[in-house]
């Protein structure tokens, strides 16, 4: 630190007020010459410090202080020259520094402070307290708490038994890896690759159509067929948007070159079409085949065997909940490959009758997030212009499931 002479300077006196004959002097940090230009044009406390002393008491400047006042802004102070002669008042340009001092009893200097209460000792006193100036609430509180105290000191000769039962009874419980399988197992979607990188193989097609059931669809009726209407007449499904935006990209063009696209749509459709004649809870399995009667005896056998349950003792299909989630998640794995693994949920929720964010949570449950897509991706996928603010769900690789929500304790 380097001594300078003080010129003009406010202090100010917070507590104890220092005799009018006290000495001070003014002490400021030696700075380079361009620093010190910016500092002569707007002057600071900031870097100097005033220090005084009498025989009892020494005074010194509170740098915190010092800056919460210069940074509040709410008052600056001005210097004023009174000429006696003519009775005038001259401000003088620029405003000085506040220096806030504080002070410390010399006699004080050698007694050591107190050390800090631990937090036991604050606790009790905060009690006692309480016992004596609170209100009946805050009594009534305290003795609550007094009697919910574990006394840690009791329990040093039963912790190690205690550890020892804990270690064994959770030998049986499964790890983190174990439950993530079983977790995974039970998912109601088709079996999956979670380490691929390409989305075409997260899912195999013939876990989802089995491949006799896949051979069994017959294209060649759509290759023949010449209007779009005589083409929808072929599909079980026939008013579904989603099965008629595919038939519409698929006119003129070569069976040849589209036969797995054909057979995928069918099997939309044939879904589609299942899930609509299976709609109530007790099934009868005639009337399902006389709607569904243009489509192939095994793909029919296939889809009551996934997607119904039979009862033990009985010969009755009947849906269920969970049915209803796994033939959803199947149809949507299909509707994902046919789509270019980015498919339009609107389309889908008017199809099925259900809430766009059902199917949204069912696109999910496959891995899928929602976006929208770019210009280039739509152009590519099919997809008009209509649906560029539309959020479409999109598989990548490697799949990544949806955590399960934590559920948040009673209070």
């Amino acid at each position: 630190m380097k001594k300078a002479a003080l010129i003009f300077d406010v202090v100010s006196f917070p507590a104890v007020e220092a005799p009018q004959d006290t000495p001070f002097k003014c002490y400021a940090q030696k700075k380079r010459k361009s620093a010190k230009e910016k500092d002569d044009a707007n002057p600071s406390s900031s870097g100097m410090i005033v220090v005084g002393e009498t025989d009892d008491m020494e005074f010194f400047s509170n740098e915190g202080e010092n800056q919460e006042a210069e940074q509040s802004g709410c008052s600056r102070y001005m210097l004023a020259v009174h000429n006696k002669r003519d009775s005038s008042v001259k401000l003088l340009p620029t405003a000085v520094p506040l220096h806030i001092l504080k002070q410390k009893v010399k006699a004080l200097k050698s007694v050591p402070s107190a050390a800090e209460p631990s937090a036991l000792a604050y606790f009790e006193a905060r009690n006692a307290l309480g016992e004596s100036f609170g209100t009946k609430k805050a009594k009534a509180n305290i003795r609550a708490q007094e009697r919910n105290k574990v006394d840690v000191s009791a329990m040093q000769g039963v912790m190690d038994h205690l550890m020892d039962g804990i270690e064994k009874n959770a030998e049986g419980l499964p790890t983190q890896e174990e439950a993530k399988d079983v977790a995974d197992a039970s998912r109601l979607i088709p079996p999956y690759n979670d380490t691929t990188k390409d989305p075409a193989d997260v899912y195999a097609l013939h876990d989802i159509v089995p491949e006799s059931e896949w051979k069994s669809i017959v294209t060649s009726p759509f290759d023949q067929a010449k209007s779009l209407k005589d083409k929808q007449a072929l599909f079980p499904s026939r008013n579904s948007s989603w099965v008629n935006r595919h038939l519409k990209s698929l006119q003129g063009t070569s069976v040849k070159g589209v036969k797995k696209k054909i057979k995928l749509v069918y099997c939309v459709s044939a879904m589609l079409a299942f899930r609509r004649a299976i709609n109530r809870r007790e099934i009868d399995r005639a009337k399902v085949e006389e709607q569904l009667k243009g489509v192939p005896s095994n793909i029919l056998d296939g889809m009551f065997n996934r997607f119904t349950e039979v009862s033990r003792g009985s010969t009755e299909h009947r849906t269920t909940p969970a049915m209803e989630t796994k033939l959803l998640a199947y149809l949507f794995a299909l509707c994902l490959k046919a789509d270019g693994y980015a498919s339009d949920p609107s389309l889908l929720s008017a199809d099925l009758g259900i809430p766009v964010t059902r199917v949204n949570q069912q696109f999910k449950s496959l891995g899928c997030t929602l976006k929208t897509l770019t210009d280039k991706e739509r152009s590519k996928l099919g997809y008009s212009n209509d649906s560029a603010g539309t959020k479409m769900a999109v598989l990548t690789a490697p799949v990544k499931f949806p955590k399960p929500p934590m559920r948040k304790g009673r209070k």
